[in-house]
């Protein structure tokens, strides 16, 4: 009896730092035939020792299979490693953390040498990478045919999310998702901060912390909801006039626990100029349109 064995796809994988080298061991470990490359060569060594093929140049790896996948360490990088290599009939993905714009500038250069190109938006740290039940995924925007067409490749180290064909979106999606999670960060050291100085203990306000804002999370649907529609009183639960009235105390609560009211005072700002435009009746949304120049 003779066992039918499926070839996987051969991957070409630029960019061995570590978040290069952990979807290098992914796609080996899942039987993936991987050439690799890197500008400091030692760097593939290790791999080479695990079964990948290390090429001698950029150009030798892009060579060597259809799919190319760089993870370097910014656009520059991309083309400089890019710059002389024969582009035509590959298939380029592009994990590096970028811009929308260079994404789409990339995606442009890309196809004038012959590719179809994927733009990529990792939201994951290298440890979450082949960890299924981590839950991490890769944004993904570009060409919809080369995803389709090397998804369960693609899908080896991380989940895959297809945000459209406009190859900037998998960069604006991965900022816009790490801008909300930084303003996340940024009120969580102002609670820290405020009880910095008393006798409480920080690790019994963390999972109050925590819950409070899994609590409030749900509430960007009915952010999104009123964009949609325009309507920024719909279901509003507490009012921009409401809110107003209560920063002052959030203000001179920070004042009288010696702490520096700077992360709170740009948006209590954006507040106050919202309702003296006339948004007292609505909810916090509004705030966004004064974002927007």
């Amino acid at each position: 009896m003779t066992q039918n064995v499926v070839e996987k796809t051969p991957v070409t994988l630029l960019g061995l730092g570590a978040m290069g080298t952990a979807l290098a061991r992914t796609w080996l470990a899942a039987g993936h035939p991987l050439t690799v490359w890197n500008r400091t060569p030692a760097r593939a060594a290790p791999l080479a020792a695990e079964g990948a093929k290390a090429a001698d140049s950029a150009a030798e790896a892009v060579a060597a299979n259809a799919l190319v996948v760089v993870c370097l360490l910014d656009d520059s990088s991309v083309q400089d490693a890019l710059a002389g290599t024969d582009l035509a009939g590959r298939d380029l993905v592009n994990l590096t953390t970028g811009t929308p714009a260079q994404a789409r500038d990339r995606a442009a250069w890309a196809r004038e040498r012959g590719a179809r190109y994927l733009d990529g938006g990792i939201m994951a740290v290298p440890p979450m990478i082949g960890v299924e039940e981590a839950g991490g995924y890769v944004f993904y925007s570009g060409s919809r045919e080369l995803l389709e067409e090397h998804r369960e490749t693609l899908a080896v180290p991380a989940g895959t999310v297809y945000v459209g064909q406009d190859a900037g979106f998998a960069a604006l999606h991965d900022v816009a998702l790490l801008s909300a999670m930084y303003g996340m960060f940024a009120g969580a050291a102002h609670a820290f901060a405020l009880i910095r100085k008393e006798d409480i203990d920080p690790t019994s306000l963390a999972p109050l912390l925590a819950d409070w804002l899994v609590a409030m999370a749900p509430a960007v649907h009915r952010t999104a909801d009123q964009l949609r529609s325009g309507d920024y009183t719909q279901g509003v639960v507490s009012s921009l006039t409401m809110q107003v009235a209560g920063a002052p105390g959030f203000l001179s609560t920070a004042e009288q626990q010696g702490v520096s009211p700077e992360l709170l005072s740009p948006y209590f700002a954006l507040m106050r100029r919202r309702l003296a435009e006339g948004g007292g009746e609505e909810d916090l949304t509004g705030v966004i349109d004064l974002l927007v120049r």
